[in-house]
């Protein structure tokens, strides 16, 4: 992923007023590793209900207000986010939602990472893996199917 501004990434959220994501608080920007990331995506510090994913299509950034739920999973049940593909504790995974940007008021979910931390998921196997990544092959592979099904996603939130 390319690295963005904050004007950039304010100006992408489709599923919200402009005016609210003026408000919207930004990662550390400075912080970010743009070269491993598929997506940036983060939790409101102040609203624990709440999440932001940003990703770029056609060289456009394109960003999404979440809703996460107040209470989590039973523990000791497996969950999978459905961008990464993680299997992980559902403790870790949520039924996120996403308001339509369209005014019909609807709003659309997906089970998510509750850290928004797909793009280091995807990065990490056991180092004594059969599969552990050396060519490349493997992340490249997983790094497209993320890139697919997070574009598919927001494609939905948009409307288009």
């Amino acid at each position: 992923m390319r690295e963005l501004t904050a004007e950039e990434i304010r100006h992408s959220f489709v599923n919200v007023e402009p005016a609210d994501a003026q408000r919207i608080p930004l990662p550390g920007l400075h912080e970010v590793v743009w070269q491993d990331r598929e997506f940036l995506g983060w939790r409101d510090p102040s609203l624990s209900t709440r999440g932001y994913l940003v990703h770029e299509a056609d060289g456009e950034p394109i960003g999404i207000v979440l809703r996460f739920p107040v209470s989590s999973p039973r523990a000791g049940v497996p969950a999978m986010c459905s961008l990464c593909h993680s299997t992980q504790p559902a403790t870790q995974v949520s039924l996120a939602s996403a308001p339509r940007a369209s005014l019909d008021g609807g709003s659309i979910g997906t089970y998510l990472c509750d850290d928004l931390g797909c793009s280091h998921k995807i990065r990490m196997l056991p180092a004594s893996s059969p599969w552990a990544i050396g060519s490349g092959d493997l992340l490249e592979s997983r790094s497209a199917g993320l890139i697919e099904r997070v574009r598919g996603f927001t494609r939905d939130v948009a409307g288009v």
